[in-house]
């Protein structure tokens, strides 16, 4: 039959019907052309999303070492300010830059900007000391950084959901370079550290420079924008209620990620003796399993849903968490910061592809925005939570809070998640091609 049907003579005239190629074979070299730069595309943003994360994270390791040299005191609380000064920014400024990319339907422009005024927060942070700046003035600049530095975190991670090849795909490779760029980060920001306190400062804004310039080589075309209004986007949010069951389990999520960003550096430093570098390496042990199984878990995530990895990598990430206050001796708090790792890595992919699944074309980059508007809220959340119950009950009682409340959310809407997941855009089936 395929035989007859690319060249064969009719019984009734004896004319040789023409080949009959289907549509599929004769669009198959503009189809791969598309695949291949579909690849590029998510490759380099992939690239953009970890150089933001290398960046930011090469700060936290030496957090205490870095507050004091900017003026402030080497205490929880003012490393817990130096970091709640940025995420209020983000807060404030992620649904903004979303929603004015969804106006003007142009990503890379505005994540180009973002990543080059960051850079130029880093540098003024650094010079801050020099020209007299009091830790106040110091904490107004991160403001002001860090309302740069979401927009080019916040739009590249959209610009990745626009691309087609599935959501699961797209957001895993999201995950992959933020787990990558956050393991890079703290190992080496934690030397450098250890080194000078403003050496993290510098390569933070040498590191967001280089992201600004890849950035500027992405084209827009490739991306799946259509520009509404922005208030026509930030209405399609409020049309869209299901988005709060991701953007709770994204603020968990992130809320325990501040909290590891802040007590954790200090829980390894104070409960095991280690100094910058050697906190570095415990968040590497956390971030290197986060990074690496990241990918898988958003292609499983688009086979089977999202309902299983998000409830049940939720219950046991949770649980992790506690583990790792428990663990009386450092290579068991190191091996289960590898073993929430690798649980934060099945949960994250799937929580930010079901912001995709429920959101419409038209209003993906705000529905994104929102989701670090929560996400930063939850870091806000980890930095305060963490610091206020570490100075008020210690540190065991502050990873039982964050780790149970992690348990919490997963049960509280396991109902919700499965109705999502059931629902007409799962995502176990893309409507976009695969690669």
């Amino acid at each position: 039959m395929l035989i007859c049907r690319i060249g064969c003579v009719t019984a009734d005239s004896g004319r040789r019907l023409g080949p009959v190629i289907p549509n599929d074979a004769a669009m198959r070299p503009e189809s791969l052309h598309g695949s291949v730069t579909r690849r590029g595309t998510r490759i380099r943003l992939a690239v953009g999303v970890w150089g933001v994360l290398v960046s930011q994270v090469l700060l936290y390791p030496g957090v205490e070492d870095i507050v004091v040299a900017l003026g402030g005191d080497a205490t929880v609380d003012a490393g817990m300010w130096f970091l709640v000064a940025e995420f209020a920014a983000f807060v404030a400024f992620a649904s903004v830059w979303g929603a004015a990319s969804d106006a003007l339907g142009r990503r890379m422009l505005l994540a180009t900007a973002g990543a080059f005024g960051g850079a130029v927060g880093y540098l003024a942070l650094a010079a801050a000391p020099g020209l007299g700046f009091s830790f106040a003035a110091v904490l107004v600049i991160r403001i002001v950084g860090g309302a740069a530095t979401i927009g080019a975190f916040s739009l590249s991670i959209t610009a990745l959901a626009d691309l087609a090849g599935g959501n699961g795909r797209n957001m895993g490779a999201a995950g992959i370079a933020i787990g990558l760029g956050a393991a890079l980060g703290s190992v080496v920001g934690g030397r450098l550290a250890d080194a000078d306190p403003f050496y993290p400062l510098y390569a933070a804004a040498v590191t967001l420079a280089a992201v600004g310039v890849l950035f500027v080589t992405i084209p827009e075309d490739g991306l799946d924008v259509d520009p509404p209004r922005t208030g026509d986007a930030l209405d399609g949010l409020r049309r869209q209620p299901a988005l709060a069951v991701p953007y709770a389990f994204g603020f968990i999520d992130r809320m325990t990620a501040g909290f590891f960003a802040l007590v954790g550096v200090f829980y390894f430093r104070t409960a095991f003796g280690l100094n910058a570098a050697g906190a570095g390496l415990a968040l590497a042990a956390f971030f290197v399993p986060f990074a690496v199984l990241q990918y898988p878990a958003g292609l499983l995530s688009d086979r089977i849903g999202r309902a299983i990895p998000v409830i049940a990598g939720s219950v046991c990430y949770g649980l992790g968490i506690v583990a790792v206050g428990l663990a009386p001796a450092l290579w068991l708090a190191v091996a289960a910061m590898v073993a929430v790792g690798a649980l934060g890595a099945l949960v994250a992919p799937a929580t930010m592809a079901l912001v995709t699944d429920v959101a419409t074309a038209e209003t993906r980059g705000a529905a994104l925005g929102g989701f670090n508007v929560f996400g930063s809220l939850g870091f806000l959340t980890g930095f305060l939570l963490g610091g206020v119950a570490t100075s008020t009950a210690g540190y065991l009682a502050a990873f039982l809070v964050v780790g149970l409340s992690e348990v919490a959310i997963a049960i509280v809407a396991a109902r919700a998640v499965w109705r999502l997941s059931e629902g007409p855009n799962p995502g176990r089936a893309s409507a976009r091609p695969a690669e």
